[in-house]
């Protein structure tokens, strides 16, 4: 099993790896976004139409910037977030020990995520007919469903909780998962 630097630096001496990985890589369209690709391309118009319109009726140039923002955030929704999303999950990286969860991640800075096996009270999977799942740790909260599991939305992390996102074999991850729980009590 190949390990990343990131898991390999979170390790303790002597604490051994049962499974490691990252998310699925490259660009996903997830079934939430049978609502926000939609959203953004109605958002992205309309700011572009806004934008174009002012621009063309001489308005003051205030008025006109008023829709660079909207534009660009526009931009983002429509293609940007699928970009963003995809190198987070390129810098993501998983691990399970006898002892643990370990989750390294980071766009832009590095941030780690370990969990006790003993203190994780609920346990979720979501599975994907490819076999391809997210498993999550502890319970969600309400809001989190909206997103899909897509931390590419402003904020969308805080909803989200810690999980294995994406990983092959998801049924196989949380077995090993439930096993370790047990042998940890």
């Amino acid at each position: 099993m190949q390990l990343s630097n990131s898991i390999r630096a979170e390790l303790s001496s002597g604490e051994q790896v049962v499974w490691s990985g990252q998310p699925r890589q490259g660009i996903v369209i997830r079934g939430s976004d049978a609502f926000a690709i939609p959203f953004s391309l109605l958002w992205a118009g309309f700011a572009v139409f806004w934008l174009v319109s002012a621009a063309q009726s001489n308005a003051p140039l205030p008025f006109v910037l008023f829709g660079v923002p909207f534009v660009l955030f526009g931009v983002y929704i429509v293609f940007g977030r699928f970009l963003v999303e995809a190198k987070q999950r390129q810098n993501t990286f998983y691990a399970l020990t006898p002892q643990r969860v370990i989750i390294a991640t980071g766009l832009f800075s590095r941030k780690v995520k370990t969990i006790n096996l003993k203190t994780i009270t609920e346990l979720s999977l979501t599975e994907r007919r490819d076999g391809t799942g997210t498993i999550a740790f502890g319970a969600q909260h309400p809001m989190a469903a909206m997103f899909g599991g897509m931390s590419s939305w402003p904020g969308a992390e805080q909803y989200l909780g810690p999980r294995f996102d994406l990983v092959p074999s998801a049924r196989a991850i949380y077995e090993s998962i439930r096993k370790a729980q047990a042998n940890a009590q």
